[in-house]
């Protein structure tokens, strides 16, 4: 039997019907939107401020909310217009959970990384047996889909079942791998069974936090879809989360949903915020100017200068760090220059090494981050519960130079690898120069590429810099140059990070591979080894002492990317209208909404008037 769809449906779904191998061979990366068909005119909606004004609005009809209950955030878009709107199922091509879309699905758990708390959602309990080879779930009872059907135990078995099956979808090699076969026997329980012990699959897998797990899907809806990656879902398919959506290319707007199942049970209050308005950005010095005019309350993070600027200008708004430096928090996002270790000339380490070594990271601290010490020689964030590995092997780091500034051991790495100079001064082996280009983001590597570029040029690398908008694409394909970007990774013990080099990512010919920030594509049996055995033993147990120290051994004497800065997260939180955001003083979670946790965050917030 198969789903009636609105004329919209069908010819949008058709439209992304083709592109399935697209997404799956980049990874899960956004695939380019079809031209939305048209609908029938109803009452349009009013201006709001800081949306472009000279785009015309997909007309709807929409309940009247006062500013003082409406959360209006800028985020997100390209060229100052969403092209993704409407793709609200969570399996489809194109979809985005960072362009609020997180609002409407809801996981098992979430976690906050500051509060270093689990957060049961859907579920009440999740229990490993002794060896980890069984997890068993027991449902909250009263929780319902938007049209009213209960979930159950049953949809979070057809949403494993058909991550196993469908190698179309983010998390099938993941959940493949680790799961024998996961059983239903009555509506409130929850069995997976694992091929091998998988402690951190609960946590990895199953909890929504920073931008990785899953979210629960209605069975009901979906085993009836033709495609589960072709259809968009539109702003009207079926979900779990406490509010509904209109989404237009100039804004995505979200309701609050007065009989959302948490409202109804007594799970959750319902917060000040009725309305929460996302609009895109066109770019940062308008984004900037908006919040000072209290005309939104939230941006994306900001550069040092900017976010300074914005601050010294409206005493409303403050940060993570209230109104001092650094103005931020460190996200979960350390940045690296990776580099694809399958491709001369970057598969000698000594190559790998040189770069390094020609990196000033304390001018980068003083002239970049104002003095605050946040260049690094890990590729972990240091949060509370990383820090004791950190600690324990960051002797050894130091030891072995990683993190020091030497052009002259950066010469010798490069003379030991065949390179001499050439007239210019540039590294060249065989006629060809290193290409040192760095593939980054503008609207956040700003700041410190260009610093980069001339320390590698001053250590004899043909630098550049591309923020074209192929840069992802060609990290995600293995070309040549450096890549600027982050490691989506541990949080609460190493493994995590450490299987983003595992070999199975490794496959140089492999389209797409790159995805899901695996771009060293490093290949070393014995690293594999460590990671694989790492991966059985529990967080917190004492037996990962000792291979994390293995493993970064190799991390560090291979250097399998460069690792340079924590990322910092500078939000401005505009106080004219909502206060109790979240800050050192009160950590309750990460301040970025744009993470799988906004939902959090909204039920946190407070009407200032």
């Amino acid at each position: 039997m198969k789903t009636k769809f609105t004329r919209r449906q069908l010819l949008r779904a058709s439209a992304l019907a083709g592109l399935g191998a697209l997404a799956a061979a980049c990874g899960g990366g956004a695939a380019p939107e079809p031209t939305q068909p048209e609908v029938a005119p109803t009452e349009a909606l009013e201006p709001i401020p800081g949306a472009p004004s000279e785009r015309p609005r997909a007309p709807v009809n929409l309940k009247e909310v006062p500013r003082n209950r409406t959360l209006i955030v800028n985020y997100g878009g390209a060229g100052g217009q969403y092209t993704n709107q409407g793709i609200t199922n969570p399996w489809a091509i194109g979809f985005n959970h960072q362009e609020g879309n997180a609002l409407l699905w809801e996981p098992l758990f979430y976690y906050s990384v500051f509060a270093n708390k689990e957060i049961p959602w859907l579920a009440e309990s999740g229990e490993y047996n002794e060896d980890y080879t069984e997890l068993t779930i027991k449902m909250r009872p009263g929780a319902e889909w938007s049209d009213g059907v209960p979930i159950t135990s049953a949809d979070v078995k057809y949403t494993l079942d058909t991550l196993i099956e469908n190698d179309a979808l983010n998390y099938h090699a993941q959940v493949a791998e680790a799961v024998k076969e996961v059983q239903a026997p009555d509506e409130r329980t929850v069995i997976i069974r694992f091929n091998k012990p998988s402690p951190r699959f609960k946590f990895e897998i199953l909890s929504l936090k920073f931008d990785t797990g899953i979210p629960i899907l209605p069975k009901h809806v979906m085993e009836q879809m033709y495609d589960v990656v072709a259809v968009p879902g539109d702003d009207d398919m079926v979900h779990s989360g406490m509010f509904n959506t209109v989404q237009t290319p100039q804004q995505k707007i979200f309701d609050l949903r007065e009989d959302w199942w948490g409202f109804k049970t007594g799970f959750q209050k319902k917060p000040d915020v009725e309305r929460v308005l996302m609009i895109p950005i066109s770019d940062m010095t308008t984004t900037a100017q908006r919040v000072v005019n209290n005309e939104v309350d939230a941006t994306l993070d900001m550069r040092p200068s900017l976010i300074r600027s914005v601050v010294e200008q409206n005493p409303k708004i403050i940060t993570h760090t209230g109104r001092q430096e650094p103005l931020g928090y460190v996200d979960w996002w350390p940045n690296s220059l990776w580099v694809n270790t399958q491709l001369p000339p970057y598969n000698n380490p000594d190559v790998r090494w040189a770069i390094s070594l020609a990196l000033d990271r304390d001018t980068i601290d003083r002239f970049v981050f104002n003095g605050v010490k946040l260049t690094t020689i890990f590729p972990y964030p240091e949060y509370e519960p990383l820090k004791p590995y950190l600690d324990r092997v960051r002797p050894r780091g130091e030891a072995l130079g990683a993190g020091r500034f030497s052009l002259e051991e950066s010469a010798a790495r490069m003379q030991r690898a065949g390179f001499t100079k050439d007239a210019e001064g540039f590294w060249v082996k065989d006629g060809q120069r290193v290409n040192a280009t760095i593939h980054g983001f503008e609207v956040i590597h700003a700041d410190i590429a260009p610093i980069l570029v001339e320390m590698l040029r001053r250590g004899g690398f043909e630098a550049s810099v591309n923020f074209g908008t192929d840069a992802f694409q060609r990290m995600v394909d293995g070309q040549p140059g450096l890549y600027l970007y982050g490691h989506g990774g541990s949080l609460i013990d190493p493994y995590a990070t450490l299987e983003l080099y595992h070999s199975r990512s490794s496959q140089p010919t492999q389209a797409g591979i790159g995805g899901s920030n695996r771009f060293s594509r490093y290949n070393n049996p014995e690293f594999d080894r460590v990671v694989d055995e790492m991966s059985v033993i529990p967080p917190g147990d004492s037996r990962l002492n000792a291979l994390f120290e293995k493993a970064m051994d190799i991390y560090w004497g291979e250097m399998i990317d460069i690792p340079l800065i924590q990322w910092l997260h500078r939000i401005p939180y505009n106080t004219t209208y909502w206060t109790n955001w979240p800050t050192q003083e009160n950590p309750y979670l990460n301040g970025a909404f744009w993470h799988y946790t906004f939902p959090l965050l909204v039920l946190n917030l407070k009407a200032a008037a």
